[in-house]
Formats: structure tokens, C-alpha cells, sequence
């Protein structure tokens, strides 16, 4: 396991031709496990970066090679968890100013044009911008699938990753402010339906787990109504219908989701009592 410390941002801004306005240096950051097949697009999709920096948990791939090849400097750390792992990453870039995207995501050409011309003069602290995710080989521009707004592009200083086992998110400190930028921010996902439906049953089984913690609780409405709100509120009310198949498909495993969430929440804290119960009083 490599752990360097963070480097100081001492590397000289980009420069530019005569009369334009630079930038300040700008790292995108990557993790990855296995992501030989994606990471070259999402790398050449961001031209502008003053450094690439890669955090693989251990791929059995060609990832590391390639990233290095692609001049990336790679760093390998154990997995600590989505939160954790990708504020490790972005302690370890050179800059403050970071761009936090998974190998399967590459910037639109708007979006591309968008935050270099941002940067130049940044009005905020942190930026977001729409997420298309490609599901059952269409880009979802409706329902759940869409806008998606995702906020990746921000100063270290003022803003981190949370610690959540799942659906972790840049948190800013209190103050700083968050802006949005045109273009789509594309992810372009090229796993097969098995395999969306393992991960999506890793990320209910975590969910489930940090509810537990937090101990909170799951009643039979919350199994039953929960699902039909979202479908009400991302079928129909945001039109997921036009997305049409892949729409319909998103949201019924959406809502399932939602249903095994709770479920699992509710195994959990039955078999805590139990436990209670079973153990010897003292």
C-alpha cells in the first residue's frame, strides 16, 4: 500500500498564449478497481488538467499500466470505503482545486468548454453540473436519470467528501458557496443488467446498514409507500415515461430498491433483539 503525504501546490499555473486569462492548476482525480476498458476516455475527456492523479484499490487489470502510460501518477490504496477512499484521493492531489469523477464518466464537450472558462475567475467554492447516465444503451434525460446534478468540481480548502459507506457527497464548509455549470457530465456505464442489479443490491444492503446505525426504524408504510412515491415522483411527475423501455425498466428497479431497503432495515433490527434477548442477564 503506498501512502505518500499530501504534496503542496507548488507547480507554476498553465500557461497561456499572450492576452488570455489562465486558470488556476487544476487536478482530476480518479478511483478505480478494474476500469482498464473506460479510464482512457474519461482521462482524454479533460485535457486541460494539470495532473491526473489514479487511486486503484487493487486492480487485476491492465488499470495501472494504462493510467501510467496515459501519464497519470498513480497511487494504490487499499479500499476504504467510497467516501473515504475518494477523500484520500483528493488529499493526495498537488492542486487545490480538484475534479472528482469515476472512470466511467467523461465531460460533454459543453462541459469540457465550461469549467476551464469557470476557473478563470471562480465565483464559488464549489461547482455542479448535470449527470446523464447511460442505462440499457440510452442516456436517460428524464425521470430519476436525469438532471442528476452532481457536484465534483471544487477547492479542496472549502469543501470535502463525506464518510458515507454509500451515496457519499461533497460537503462545504460553512460559507462557501456551490455554483452550476452548463454540459452534461455523461456516464457512460458499459455493465450488463446482472451486473447493475448486484450493485444495486451492495448499495441497499448499505443503506440499510448506516440506517440501522443511526437507529432508525422501518414500518410496514414505509415498505409499501415509499416505493410508490418515488415512482409518482420520478415516472410521472418527471416524466421518466419518455425515456421509454430503459425509463420504465430505471424506475421499477428504483423502486425495489427502495422496498429492500427497508426491508433489510427491519431484518437488521429483529436480529438485534434477538441477540438482546438471547444474552444472559446479569
Amino acid at each position: 500500500m503506498t501512502e505518500p503525504s499530501p504534496a503542496p501546490d507548488q507547480e507554476a499555473p498553465p500557461e497561456t498564449p499572450a492576452g488570455q486569462v489562465s486558470h488556476p492548476p487544476l487536478s482530476l482525480v480518479i478511483i478505480t478497481r478494474n476500469a482498464a476498458t473506460q479510464l482512457a476516455a474519461c482521462i482524454a475527456s479533460v485535457p486541460f488538467a494539470a495532473e491526473v492523479l489514479v487511486v486503484d484499490s487493487g486492480s487485476r487489470d491492465d488499470t495501472v499500466a494504462l493510467a501510467q502510460r496515459l501519464g497519470a501518477r498513480v497511487i494504490v490504496q487499499e479500499w476504504l470505503g467510497y467516501g473515504r477512499q475518494k477523500q484520500y484521493a483528493v488529499e493526495q492531489a498537488r492542486h487545490d482545486w480538484v475534479l472528482c469523477l469515476d472512470a466511467d464518466e467523461r465531460l460533454s464537450p459543453a462541459l469540457a468548454a465550461a469549467i476551464p472558462q469557470c476557473l478563470q475567475q471562480p465565483a464559488c467554492a464549489a461547482y455542479r453540473f448535470r449527470r446523464s447516465n447511460r442505462f440499457m444503451g440510452r442516456y436517460l434525460r428524464h425521470g430519476e436519470g436525469y438532471p442528476d446534478w452532481s457536484l465534483r468540481l471544487f477547492d479542496r480548502r472549502q469543501a470535502r467528501w463525506s464518510f458515507d459507506p454509500v451515496h457519499e457527497k461533497v460537503e462545504l464548509r460553512q460559507g462557501a458557496t456551490c455554483g452550476k455549470l452548463a454540459g452534461d457530465l455523461l456516464h457512460d456505464s458499459a455493465e450488463t443488467l446482472e451486473a447493475y442489479l448486484a450493485k444495486q443490491n451492495r448499495y441497499t444492503t448499505l443503506a440499510a446498514e448506516r440506517a440501522h446505525a443511526l437507529d432508525k426504524s422501518a414500518s410496514v408504510l414505509h415498505l409499501l409507500c415509499s416505493p410508490l412515491f418515488r415512482f409518482g415522483r420520478f415516472y410521472l411527475l418527471r416524466q421518466g415515461f419518455r425515456d421509454g423501455l430503459p425509463g420504465l425498466v430505471h424506475i421499477a428497479i428504483g423502486c425495489f430498491n427502495s422496498f429492500c431497503k427497508y426491508a433489510k432495515l427491519r431484518e437488521l433490527r429483529a436480529a438485534a433483539r434477538s441477540r438482546q434477548s438471547s444474552s444472559p442477564r446479569g
